[in-house]
């Protein structure tokens, strides 16, 4: 017997009992479509961190004062008293000659404040840094413009307010170049607004003012001096090419550990982070919270998988004696088990296909109603209809076997 006049039989032993047929092609619609809406919710969640990591700017390194991971190489002691990074420190990692194949460098001195604009006041994050910061985080500047170099000379009290900062100091209506602002107190002229951008690995890239580093380090905070240099919170080092990355991450500690006068035994007191390192981190995490997902979205396919198997069963039950006249006319006994395989597959398919659109459905749904960022994937639906037909065939199995082994003289006297 062939695998299509297998198939024709399958489709119309279930046009038999309809309502039957659909009631347990259920299960397995209701959990394609958990699979493809829950992955899509994870592939969603993926695309959005690589996103907002990309929005931080290209071919990016990190370097935070003090040890993130305090395990150090065998042999190598933790030092005692952490260093602050300051300028100093900035402008030796900018020196081509110390550091071949940086394009940028940008030190950030950032603080919690306080902004007040007439009756409306909030706390934000302020941000002190230099003209380079645009394009090393690349930010776009949509009114107004950025601090320059003259401005971070003179020390001048200027601002560049944040997306979500302009949206609540002004009105639609307003143009905030030009207006007065306080921060912590000290007044400053808005010469800038930033576009938006979203939330990020380093919190909401929007709720931030940004003000020259000069200004934040003696005039609105007092950084801390160390080696001659004030402090700073973060530098980042925008390399060449993505190629040059490890060779400049390994260049950079070597300048700070001489610059910091550390021991050859003793562990850096500062961390250099890639940007791909941060994405690879976070890139795990999303992955593995696919997988639950996908892994909780499987267990309704095997619910709707035993919901198969229940009907065969019912199915071999019920067709005892049409199975007895195949075996009677010369049917074998593998004719027998392909039949109610393939009447499990196909039951199990035809759910697939309406599950694939189920889940479309829900994934577009849960995209509108939650908010979240949702994709689907060509992967998700294989995976999905993949699983659906090895689920009909695993749960078939049993009942197309135990037809496949009745006896045809049993099977004839069977009412």
């Amino acid at each position: 017997m062939s695998l299509l006049e297998s198939a024709r039989i399958a489709l119309r032993a279930l046009a038999v009992n309809k309502l039957r047929a659909v009631l347990t092609m259920l299960g397995i619609i209701i959990g394609v479509g958990a699979v493809i809406a829950l992955l899509s919710v994870g592939y969603g969640f993926e695309d959005y961190i690589s996103q907002q990591f990309a929005g931080l700017g290209s071919n990016l390194l990190f370097v935070f004062p003090g040890q993130l991971d305090q395990g150090g190489p065998p042999g190598r002691r933790t030092t005692a008293r952490v260093q602050p990074l300051t300028l100093g420190d900035a402008e030796a990692i900018a020196d081509p000659f110390q550091v071949p194949d940086v394009a940028a460098v940008a030190a950030e001195y950032s603080r919690q404040g306080t902004v007040v604009r007439g009756g409306r006041e909030r706390s934000t994050q302020i941000v002190g840094a230099p003209p380079q910061f645009q394009n090393v985080r690349n930010f776009t500047v949509i009114e107004g413009e950025f601090i320059g170099q003259d401005q971070v000379n003179a020390r001048s009290r200027v601002a560049v307010l944040g997306a979500k900062p302009a949206r609540e100091l002004f009105d639609a209506d307003e143009y905030p170049i030009g207006q007065t602002i306080k921060l912590n107190d000290v007044p400053f002229r808005v010469i800038g607004v930033l576009a938006e951008k979203g939330g990020g690995a380093f919190g909401n890239q929007d709720d931030i003012i940004v003000i020259p580093i000069s200004t934040a380090q003696t005039r609105l905070f007092k950084a801390p001096v160390s080696r001659g240099a004030l402090a700073v919170s973060i530098i980042y080092v925008q390399v060449a090419s993505p190629e040059a990355m490890d060779q400049v991450a390994d260049r950079v500690t070597d300048v700070l550990r001489e610059r910091h006068r550390i021991s050859f035994r003793d562990d850096d007191d500062f961390s250099i982070i890639s940007q791909s390192d941060l994405i690879q981190v976070f890139g795990n995490f999303t992955a593995v919270f696919t997988v639950v997902l996908g892994a909780i979205a499987g267990i309704s396919l095997v619910v709707g998988g035993i919901g198969i198997m229940n009907i065969m069963l019912v199915s071999v039950t019920e067709r005892t004696r049409e199975i007895g006249i195949r075996k009677a006319v010369g049917a074998r006994r593998r004719d027998i088990l392909l039949q109610f395989l393939v009447e499990a597959i196909v039951l199990s398919m035809i759910g697939g296909a309406f599950g694939i659109a189920f889940g479309y459905l829900c994934s577009i749904l849960v995209a509108n109603l939650a908010s979240l960022n949702t994709v689907v994937r060509a992967d998700a639906i294989l995976l999905a209809t993949t699983f659906s037909a090895a689920v009909g065939l695993f749960f078939g199995i049993y009942p197309a076997t135990r037809a496949a082994r009745l006896n045809p003289i049993d099977a004839l006297r069977y009412e």
